[in-house]
């Protein structure tokens, strides 16, 4: 579930991103709307998936897709450039990205028994 939080974060950071460029600079009030609730939402959404993925790997992969993906809508849509340079960055985010799901990011077993004897733990349980 989690999982399904981040990807709609990621999702609606494009959206929010999108809705920035359309809006000229605040110049057109309805893409201007759209934006502030789209990233509105995104963050929203990225807050509750880091109650069960580690804010290290849920906002690189938040903020990697979102980067690697606009990058692919601005030169498919948005007639920008993409040099080879380019290209290979946005390889290299995908890759990045990857790297850190193998390398795990969900909040473990292990993970959770050390934390639970640090102080910040105990005041977030009694919260």
């Amino acid at each position: 579930m989690y999982w399904l939080y981040l990807g709609a974060a990621i999702a609606l950071e494009i959206a929010g991103t999108i809705s920035m460029k359309f809006s000229q600079g605040f110049t057109r009030l309805t893409p201007s709307i759209l934006m502030v609730v789209f990233y509105l939402l995104a963050f929203t959404s990225l807050n509750f998936s880091l109650k069960q993925i580690d804010v290290s790997v849920a906002y690189a992969i938040w903020s990697g897709l979102g980067t690697a993906v606009i990058a692919v809508i601005g030169y498919l849509y948005f007639n920008e450039s993409m040099s080879l340079l380019k290209a290979g960055s946005i390889v290299l985010i995908i890759l990045g990205v990857i790297g850190l799901n193998l390398g795990g990011g969900a909040h473990g077993s292990s993970a959770s028994a050390q934390s639970e004897s640090t102080p910040a733990s105990k005041q977030q349980a009694q919260d």
